[in-house]
């Protein structure tokens, strides 16, 4: 797990712990072990520490937290740094993150190749760095920079490490030649002096000022979620206390939130996230087995907001796009809203003026189809009509050379109503992006009946290079994100006609952990965009939807979205829906015009209103959620309910301190929710979505645990 030799009079400390060098237990009893080994020698002038296979140290074994402690903490191995007099060299290349970066600041210099990162992303798992890292790295890159680096987690690029101090130099060539040639130029050298124990932090500007502006920033962009508050109290002791005392109260911190139920959540959600890419078809198919299809190339047809931003993020990762709108007009609009995207992540800093240049080189916009003829692969995004998304895909199907896949990026068009107008039913697949697709990370791939494993482990790899969470799902009405969220929402607009106002749904979801609540989301989006949807459906059943309708598809219909869309409140764009607006970047007001909509359309039905507390509202609009996420995996449309969980965790910013939805149920407890579904199906017979799942039940019952949920989703034939 850690190698050691000696070289030119330089020891050599190398961890070796694949796949990214963690710090586990074993390897840090060997840091330990060697670093003394290398002060006894006196043949040895200096030590250079360094990891294998390209990579430094991608951070502590997440494994190992829920035991107890095993082998020497990383400050055990620190204190021993600090007191050597031979200089100590974190030498990097790949990543020096979390107790990688700590062990790094241990060091009494660090050299890095450009391409480098370094980061404490320990907060994305619901803690605080503990081994040193909020203490040692403001003293090192300064206050402010180090609340930036641990309160977000983001990791820093090599070059602006150096410009901060976190890095000594930046070297090319071999890391450990280079260490060694470092090391060997400060053998003589006090090592005290760049000891960062005995360094100062540097701080622009009054320490309370920016402790109270941190704090404030964590608390509006991080609402409800501990480990960022502690990280801003851990990284401000580095300033108003003693160096040890500030490393015993990190240590306390890390206890703390090692051992709460956010932390819990979210290292169960990093686990998930892993486990999805596990994937399996019904036909027996999976990921060990498949081979996926190179894609140097890739066409999107529809140059709208959302194949404009599918384009976006092909492009922006290395692959050729061919952009197909049906007129110059449209395709100029789009590719105008490309460049201003791209012009946006510049002025962002995210990306260089030169590299925004090299992704427009490789897009080609065209409203000539035959352009298509030769990519790999080819993502269609126009509107939701089944016919017109039929005749795209035969017209391809006759077009494209026999290997290219074909995907689909509809929301709830069944693959194979859209597979069956081609002769390559098992290279059709849909591709689920989210709005806006360059910026949210899931991505939702849907197998149809014929869908080939291989074609699966393209578009699962595809979502991966294009930087997003994959998730693979079966084919059904809404799949699984939109199929959730459909009582999810419907249970908010009872809840409003029922006597809470859109204000108490939201806040009570705000207060919960959701960035935003279901009617700002709606205005955000357009409360004429789910007029048209619930219009098109009822259009489908052969129904007429009114203000008046008291029924729609079965179910007791909730016409409020007809109200609203009839006084032309459409939402944020035109200052007015659930809410009103003061311009398109105002915040929402409660509008009493609405609250006098929404009374007087009850009264119109005869609805009787009453107070609805939060926790009615909580349990009708998630449980409801819930249970459609049981009868999906009853189905056979997930395998495990990671899949669902992190559908939520990327598409809706369910809060990931949660865990999401199906792990949240598993805290609440079965048996509770199931008992609660049963009488909401009870109180509301009229909604189907309240029928109880059998899975639910026969888990609930049988007392199953959630680890072997997926086990029992498998083998049962509900």
């Amino acid at each position: 797990m850690t190698e050691y030799s000696v070289k030119d009079s330089v020891a050599i400390i190398q961890l070796d712990n694949p796949p990214v060098n963690a710090l586990g237990s074993k390897v840090r009893s060997g840091i330990d072990k060697y670093i003394k080994e290398a002060d006894r020698d006196s043949s040895v002038k200096a030590v250079v520490v360094c990891g294998k296979r390209g990579n430094f140290c991608a951070g502590a074994d997440i494994k190992e937290f829920d035991g107890g402690k095993k082998g020497p903490w990383i400050t055990d191995i620190g204190d021993y740094f600090d007191k050597m007099k031979k200089p100590v060299v974190a030498a990097i290349e790949g990543v020096a993150l979390g107790g990688g970066l700590e062990l790094a600041l241990f060091c009494h210099y660090r050299i890095a190749v450009k391409s480098a990162r370094v980061g404490q992303p320990e907060v994305a798992i619901g803690l605080i760095p503990g081994g040193g890292g909020t203490i040692r790295l403001p003293k090192a890159a300064g206050l402010k920079n180090a609340l930036e680096i641990i309160t977000t987690g983001n990791h820093v690029s090599a070059e602006k490490a150096h410009k901060m101090g976190i890095i000594d130099q930046i070297v090319s060539g071999n890391i450990i030649e280079e260490g060694i040639k470092f090391a060997k130029s400060k053998v003589h050298l006090d090592t005290s002096i760049v000891c960062l124990r005995n360094k100062h932090v540097k701080v622009d500007g009054d320490v309370d000022k920016v402790a109270e502006a941190a704090m404030a920033k964590v608390k509006s962009k991080y609402r409800g979620a501990m480990a960022p508050i502690y990280c801003v109290k851990s990284v401000m002791n580095s300033v108003r206390v003693p160096y040890q005392k500030g490393i015993e109260l990190e240590h306390e911190y890390f206890q703390d939130l090692r051992s709460s139920s956010q932390s819990k959540a979210m290292r169960y959600a990093f686990f998930a996230e892993r486990a999805i890419t596990k994937w399996q078809l019904p036909s027996g198919g999976n990921y060990r087995t498949a081979k996926p299809l190179p894609v140097k190339t890739a066409g999107v047809i529809g140059a709208g907001t959302m194949g404009g931003g599918i384009a976006l993020c092909l492009i922006t990762s290395g692959i050729p796009c061919v952009l197909v709108e049906q007129n110059k007009e449209f395709l100029d609009k789009g590719m105008e809203a490309v460049k201003m995207q791209l012009m946006g992540t510049v002025r962002l800093g995210k990306m260089a003026e030169n590299q925004a240049k090299q992704c427009m080189a490789i897009l080609k916009p065209t409203v000539n189809f035959e352009d298509l003829k030769n990519v790999d692969l080819v993502i269609e995004a126009v509107f939701e009509d089944l016919k017109l998304k039929r005749d795209i895909f035969e017209r391809l199907d006759k077009m494209c050379k026999p290997e290219t896949i074909l995907c689909t990026n509809t929301s709830t068009l069944d693959i194979d109503s859209i597979a069956t107008a081609t002769k390559r039913q098992e290279k059709v697949v849909g591709t689920h992006f989210f709005a806006p697709s360059y910026i949210m990370k899931l991505l939702e791939n849907i197998y149809g009946t014929k869908t080939s494993a291989e074609t699966v482990a393209t578009v699962m790899k595809l979502g991966k290079t294009i930087r997003k969470v994959p998730v693979l799902v079966g084919s059904c009405t809404g799949f699984v994100a939109n199929r959730m969220l459909g009582p999810y929402s419907q249970e908010a607009k009872y809840c409003v006609e029922e006597g809470a106002s859109p204000s108490n749904v939201d806040n009570t979801l705000m207060d919960f952990g959701m960035p935003m609540g279901t009617f700002q989301v709606s205005d955000l989006s357009g409360v004429d965009v789910g007029f048209r949807i619930r219009r098109e459906a009822a259009r489908k059943a052969g129904e007429t939807l009114t203000t008046k309708s008291r029924f729609f598809m079965g179910e007791r219909n909730c016409s409020l979205i007809e109200a609203l869309v009839e006084k032309g409140r459409l939402g944020k764009k035109v200052g007015k829906g659930w809410y009103k607006y003061d311009g398109p970047r105002g915040k929402p007001v409660v509008d009493p015009e609405v609250t006098q909509l929404i009374e007087e359309h009850c009264r119109s039905l005869g609805l009787e209103r009453r107070t609805i507390g939060s926790q009615e509202i909580l349990e009708r609009m998630q449980y409801a959620m819930i249970n459609e996420g049981f009868k999906i995996l009853e189905e056979g449309l997930c395998t495990m309910p990671e899949e669902i969980d992190i559908i939520w965790i990327y598409g809706f910013s369910w809060p990931k301190y949660m865990g999401g939805p199906m792990y949240y149920a598993s805290q609440i407890g079965l048996k509770k929710i199931y008992e609660k579904i049963c009488y909401f199906h009870k109180t509301f017979p009229y909604s189907a979505h309240w029928v109880p799942s059998s899975l639910l039940a026969k888990l609930s019952k049988n007392d199953v645990p959630f680890n072997k949920w997926g086990q029992a989703v498998q083998g049962s034939k509900l």
